[in-house]
């Protein structure tokens, strides 16, 4: 199972998205909350977390990338402690193997995840992706990414 999250500085997405399966769960929920998840939740041995992480790009931020910043590292050595895999993905290796550019757009990711799921019937009511919304998406693709065999990483 794969366990990707989209971190935020007080909100984060989290999706649950096995291989063979789906996508299974997906969540919007303060940070607090996904991280007692993460801490109770019975993994089992190959269960992965994959973060994205927050790259520079060489502008000034502000406190809401710090605090995203603070909130990736606790996600992570939870579910570290407990001796589970954890990795990192950046955004942009999230644009460069689901849509071919790393000048793509959340919108260009949303539609390369739909076209994946089978397309516009997947939003719809009974299709997979069905109420899939906000940051739930960045998740997804975080997990669409991490298990697609054409990604490349050093993280990998």
């Amino acid at each position: 199972m794969i366990f990707a999250l989209d971190p935020g500085p007080v909100k984060s997405a989290l999706v649950l998205y096995d291989g063979r399966v789906g996508l299974c769960q997906h969540y919007y929920a303060l940070n607090d909350w996904i991280l007692a998840y993460l801490s109770t939740y019975h993994a089992q041995p190959g269960d992965t977390l994959v973060i994205e992480q927050i790259a520079s790009y060489g502008m000034p931020v502000g406190r809401e990338v710090f605090d995203t910043c603070v909130w990736s590292g606790r996600f992570y050595q939870e579910w570290t402690r407990r001796r589970l895999l954890s990795v990192w993905i950046t955004r942009q290796d999230v644009k460069l193997t689901l849509c071919g550019q790393a000048r793509a757009k959340d919108a260009n990711v949303r539609a390369a995840l739909i076209d994946r799921f089978g397309g516009s019937q997947a939003i719809k009511k009974g299709g997979p992706l069905y109420k899939v919304s906000g940051d739930c998406w960045a998740a997804l693709g975080v997990a669409i990414a991490a298990t697609d065999p054409n990604y490349q990483s050093a993280a990998r």
